[in-house]
């Protein structure tokens, strides 16, 4: 009985750090740019999109193309540092919790 009550404290432990690392992530910003930072997304560590900025001189007509191609470049560099703002913070909050060989949380 004593190793059930505490699976389920460290559980409801889990539970709250998890919640904690969510509300984490929903905080946490992180920017790529493109271009030699003429181009730069800002987005969350979940990968909501908060702010897209172009240099005034990416504003030519001609250059609307390479202007596309800068802001996907930019938004792909920020969603690869906010996978790993992710994956640093689910192993944070998973930090001490002994899980049985061969088994993962998500995210990590």
């Amino acid at each position: 009985m004593a190793d059930l009550m505490g699976l389920m404290k460290q559980a409801r432990e889990m539970q709250q750090k998890m919640t904690e690392a969510q509300e984490k992530l929903d905080r946490e910003e992180v920017t790529g740019e493109s271009g030699a930072g003429l181009v730069t997304v800002t987005m969350t560590a979940k990968g909501e999109i908060k702010s897209v900025k172009l240099d005034p001189s990416m504003m030519v007509p001609s250059e609307v193309e390479v202007v596309e191609d800068l802001i996907v470049a930019a938004s792909a560099d920020a969603r690869r540092k906010a996978e790993a703002v992710q994956q640093r913070v689910m192993k944070e909050a998973a930090g001490g919790l002994q899980l049985p060989p061969g088994m993962s949380l998500p995210g990590m």
